[in-house]
């Protein structure tokens, strides 16, 4: 949570000063969200997100030359993120405007590649200079110059009757202002941002607790020397087999009988006989 400090202007608290901040920006800025996305729910999405990103990190932002600008370019690159597609409540698209004129608008800038279309809200929405536009979409001026002919081009095609840029930028606000979007109040998005900060925190604290128990475990219970691995055991090839015993011979028998027929103990095993 921001406390008071340098940033905030003088006789306001942070909150006051998000929630002026806010109460400026966010309306406006749902309507151009909703140029880029086509969903009146993603734009407000958008927006409530920027603004707690903004409130969790309001020192930066009351610091930054532009603040309005700061929030804007975060909600439209929520707003376009191409992630969105993949969950369930925006895998099919939002019913279009009643109007067939702002229909066809929509659907034309939707045809837009992503950079195209938000180079156009910017200038000919927006109202930004050339210089800014390019600054907040990260492009030199020439680049967004051609992005911003060829995205003209490509709207005045499936919609003549913008080709002139004063008449692009009123059919722009009034496609903005035909869905009559609403932002929500200031207050529950600083509480949601406060809510979701602490969680992460608490998140991020249990996730190093972990961690720093599996180290713990693994250091108490891990070999102290080298024990080497015990090879499996393998049938061995090419050993002749044990020949079985035959019928003895003479000479064999004969030995085998004196053997048995011998003393055992005596004199004659202690001392050689001569010869």
């Amino acid at each position: 949570m921001a406390t008071k400090d340098a940033t905030t202007p003088p006789g306001l608290t942070p909150a006051q000063a998000f929630d002026a901040l806010y109460a400026f920006c966010a309306p406006a800025l749902v309507r151009q969200t909703y140029l880029l996305s086509g969903r009146p729910e993603l734009a407000r999405e958008s927006v409530e997100r920027a603004f707690q990103l903004a409130w969790q990190s309001w020192p930066e932002v009351a610091l930054d030359r532009d603040p309005a600008g700061w929030v804007r370019t975060a909600a439209y690159e929520y707003a376009l993120s191409p992630w969105h597609r993949f969950r369930p409540r925006y895998r099919h698209p939002d019913p279009p405007p009643a109007d067939p004129g702002d229909r066809a608008l929509l659907n034309a800038l939707l045809r837009l590649p992503p950079s195209y279309r938000r180079t156009l809200v910017l200038y000919d929405g927006v109202g930004l200079g050339l210089p800014e536009t390019a600054a907040e979409t990260e492009a030199s001026t020439p680049a967004t110059a051609s992005r911003l002919t060829r995205a003209r081009a490509e709207v005045a095609a499936h919609v003549p009757e913008v080709s002139d840029p004063v008449v692009l930028h009123r059919r722009l606000a009034e496609l903005a202002a035909a869905e009559r979007l609403r932002a929500a109040k200031p207050e529950p998005v600083r509480t949601h941002g406060e809510r979701r900060n602490r969680f992460w925190t608490q998140a991020a604290i249990a996730f190093t607790i972990t961690i720093i128990g599996s180290t713990a475990l693994t250091l108490r219970t891990a070999p102290t020397h080298y024990e080497p691995p015990i090879a499996p055991a393998q049938a061995i090839r090419g050993v002749p087999a044990k020949a079985a015993l035959g019928p003895l011979s003479q000479a064999e028998q004969q030995l085998r009988t004196k053997l048995r027929t011998s003393t055992a103990n005596g004199p004659e095993r202690l001392v050689p006989l001569g010869r």
